[in-house]
């Protein structure tokens, strides 16, 4: 059997990780034949409830799961790991200003980023979770020193899960049936749900999204806020953040960065710009991708870019633009 992959989690004792941990642990992620050593890091308060996770999972008698580590210290969580999951952030509380969440943030993910460069492998993936997620990954990127930046990414799959599954609802077909839809720029209400180079399988043959969807209004609409907006939608709901969706999303992204994606297909991850369509190089901003099962990746090249799309895709950049100024000036704070 191969070595134990030794794997991160930060804000481990959150609903987010209670209900992501399982699939790491089972082998949903990583496959069935890899081994898997768990670190667990919250804050100190956390570590009464963390005791209770750690329970749980030994309770769950999971054969790939050969340790369990909670912690609250840094440098023991990021010992040699080969995998950061970084869902841990301070939420945006009421009356708080986008500002001050910001600072809150850059001050955890400049931490962590330091913490990567001095104590976990060279070769660590990271996928960061904790909003703002692209501005969080551009930073904690930032202080990792001696980590190559491709190895930073944000989670925009839950997006591209939201919106593949609200056309496969529309079209009446399994939301497997439905590929290649893309999200760009930030994991905000500013991204865009692209689905011009989309295809959905109908009756056998596969169709262009607009050409089955039929409702052009809607797809440049109702669609796109939805998406837009769904996050919002289930704290209203819920009271609740998303967390079983983020999570199903966070498995989805890592399995596909470790496996590759299929002939053909391409995910959204948010990852540094080269440059591509425009984008301001080394911005973390949601690319459609395709990887190898080397783990590398490529950013889709040669798409096509309507006016209509241009302009989503400026807007999210720019936003994203003045995210990063204003965590940049509040590193030097």
């Amino acid at each position: 059997m191969a070595e134990p992959l030794h794997v991160l989690i930060t804000g481990a004792a959150g609903q987010i990780a209670y209900s992501l941990l399982y699939s790491v642990a089972k082998g949903d992620v990583f496959g069935p034949n890899q081994p898997i050593c768990l670190t667990l890091l919250d804050i100190e308060a956390m570590m009464g409830v963390m005791s209770g996770v750690v329970m749980e999972l030994t309770d769950c008698a999971l054969p790939l799961l050969k340790s369990v580590t909670p912690t609250s210290d840094i440098p023991t969580a990021f010992k040699d790991i080969d995998v950061a999951i970084l869902v841990g952030a301070m939420p945006r509380r009421e009356g708080m200003e986008r500002k001050d969440l910001l600072k809150a943030n850059v001050r955890i993910f400049k931490q962590q980023g330091e913490a990567l460069s001095q104590y976990a492998k060279k070769t660590v993936k990271v996928v960061v979770v904790g909003n703002p997620a692209n501005t969080n990954a551009f930073i904690c990127k930032m202080y990792a020193k001696g980590i190559p930046p491709e190895n930073f990414t944000c989670l925009t799959r839950l997006d591209q899960n939201r919106a593949q599954s609200q056309i496969a609802n529309r079209v009446g077909v399994s939301a497997q049936d439905v590929r290649n839809i893309i999200i760009w720029g930030n994991h905000s209400s500013t991204q865009f749900p692209d689905v011009s180079h989309a295809v959905v399988k109908v009756a056998g043959q596969d169709v262009k999204v607009p050409e089955a969807v039929k409702d052009e209004t809607w797809l440049k609409g109702d669609f796109i806020s939805c998406v837009q907006k769904r996050g919002a939608a289930v704290i209203a709901a819920r009271k609740l953040s998303s967390a079983m969706s983020a999570a199903k999303a966070i498995c989805d992204h890592l399995h596909d960065w470790w496996f590759g994606t299929k002939e053909g297909q391409w995910v959204s991850m948010g990852v540094p710009s080269d440059g591509s369509y425009g984008i301001e190089a080394g911005l973390v901003y949601s690319f459609p991708v395709q990887i190898k099962p080397d783990h590398t990746y490529t950013i889709v090249q040669g798409l096509a870019v309507d006016d209509f799309a241009r302009s989503k895709l400026d807007a999210t950049k720019q936003e994203l633009i003045e995210e990063r100024d204003d965590a940049l000036k509040a590193c030097q704070e």
